[in-house]
């Protein structure tokens, strides 16, 4: 069964617009799994004020056939791929994929928490994932727009012309 999932994509080491095309692509090529939106880039401050590079942001709608933990791995696997080191938490990071949304489900396990725990904080996911899918509602209920109008002011820049996927196409 096809499950429509949003999946979150930042990075802040390295070329993080190769990276974050590289691992849409990555997500494309997973069994059962296809891209079918995803948004432009944004730069956005690190969190909790850590000193390090500024983050690169992207959000991707996908179709997946993949269970909610076996999607959660082949993200975590693709992250490795790309160098992902996990050291200290909202440390500096080559990739970091975070699935914010699998379908009508609310998941609160041990390995996977959904909608993603720190979304309604986070404008760095709410702003692209709003590009791609304005109307979009939680599995939870809670509406994308009124999230994105309550949650704390943040910096993001929209970065032109940085669209990584375009509807119908393949990923970039």
């Amino acid at each position: 069964m096809t499950t429509s999932a949003i999946v979150a994509l930042g990075s802040n080491l390295g070329d993080s617009p190769a990276i974050l095309a590289e691992a849409l692509q990555a997500i494309h090529r997973l069994p059962g799994t296809k891209v079918v939106r995803a948004s432009s880039l944004y730069t956005s401050p690190p969190m909790a004020g850590m000193q390090q590079p500024d983050y690169c942001n992207a959000v991707a709608a996908v179709e997946t056939d993949l269970a909610p933990l076996a999607l959660l791995d082949a993200l975590q696997a693709i992250e490795l791929a790309q160098g992902r080191e996990r050291h200290e938490r909202w440390g500096a990071r080559t990739l970091d994929l975070d699935l914010i949304g699998f379908g009508d489900q609310c998941i609160d396990s041990e390995r996977l928490t959904v909608p993603h725990y720190g979304v309604a904080e986070r404008a760095f996911v709410l702003l692209p994932l709003f590009e791609i899918a304005p109307g979009y509602q939680f599995a939870d209920g809670r509406q994308l727009t009124t999230l994105l109008a309550a949650c704390p002011p943040q910096t993001l820049y929209r970065k032109p012309d940085s669209l990584l996927f375009s509807s119908g196409d393949s990923p970039a």
